[in-house]
């Protein structure tokens, strides 16, 4: 199939554009900047990116260079991964500035590529948002961003209606892996790797975490089945269901022997409670089926962290 996949320069988005390319699909990622503009770890993706896909700079959603793009060739499917992110635990974020560039010109970009033989649209959703996922109710949104990511569904669903094409929503939840921003999973090994003890500050929170190229496949898998009859279809992929503190066990006892350092964790008590307690994916994914393994995971993350604190990177 051909692909137009949008915000592959994220973490998730390079994953997903890897697994549709290894699937045997022709993917074509426009980038928000040109390539120059991306530095640090995200151009290292865009660097990987350019691997797999064929990569278009300057070209934001909705844009007239994206619309231009649009009109150039035929595709199959739209992935569309972008959203406006920017300080995502704001309390002043701007939900409907987020909402405004998510779906910039949407009703243009959908007339242009239906002409031009679309059947598919897939957008990305997230656990966070409101009336997604299970957990403690009411099923509210997270925060501003979460709240922007459920309107943007709601306003692609309207008009992918309005044009009788196919919807599929995947929702995704706690994803960690290779290339991923420094957040929980990276800050545990870089502690474990300087001989630190990290804190786990929030014990008690139930999440979904999930290894990225897993997630992919089920992404790829999600876009391949996906019926092009006009329909709408949900996956909400589920994985490690557990606690924090169960997690940060687990992933302390399959990173000490591949990392080759103790692995001890600290966790403290939890007295605030800004989030859900409980907030899951309700999709257990077939890893089988995905024809992915758990053991090859681990040792790739491992030797990830390893390399890139080698490098005094991580």
């Amino acid at each position: 199939m051909k692909i137009l996949l949008t915000g592959a320069s994220s973490f998730t988005g390079l994953w997903f554009a890897r697994s549709l390319a290894a699937s045997g699909h022709d993917v074509v990622a426009p980038l928000k900047r040109c390539m120059t503009d991306y530095a640090g770890l995200r151009g290292e993706r865009v660097v990987e990116l350019k691997q797999v896909a064929d990569v278009i700079d300057d070209c934001p959603f909705g844009s007239s260079r994206f619309l231009d793009l649009a009109g150039e060739r035929s595709w199959d499917v739209l992935c569309h991964h972008a959203a406006h992110v920017g300080d995502y635990r704001s309390p002043e974020f701007n939900v409907t500035g987020a909402l405004a560039e998510n779906t910039e010109k949407l009703r243009a970009v959908l007339n242009i590529l239906v002409r031009r033989g679309l059947g598919k649209l897939v957008l990305t959703g997230s656990v966070f948002e409101q009336d997604e996922g299970a957990g403690t109710a009411p099923l509210r949104a997270f925060s501003p961003y979460g709240l922007s990511k459920g309107l943007t569904w709601q306003y692609v669903r309207f008009f992918c209606q309005s044009f009788e094409l196919s919807l599929g929503k995947f929702v995704i939840p706690n994803p960690f892996g290779r290339f991923e921003e420094p957040r929980f999973c990276s800050f545990l090994a870089q502690s474990w790797l300087k001989g630190e003890v990290p804190a786990v500050r929030m014990p008690l929170y139930v999440r979904d975490n999930i290894p990225v190229d897993l997630l992919a496949a089920a992404y790829a898998d999600f876009v391949e089945t996906l019926p092009r009859q006009p329909s709408t279809t949900k996956l909400m992929p589920s994985f490690y269901v557990e606690s924090q503190a169960a997690f940060a066990t687990r992933f302390a006892k399959e990173m000490a022997s591949r990392l080759g350092v103790p692995c001890p964790i600290d966790l403290l008590e939890q007295t605030a409670f800004d989030e859900p307690l409980v907030r899951i994916n309700t999709d257990r994914l077939d890893r089988a089926a995905l024809r992915w393994s758990e053991t090859a995971a681990w040792d790739l993350l491992a030797d990830y962290y390893k390399a890139r604190h080698a490098s005094n990177q991580l």
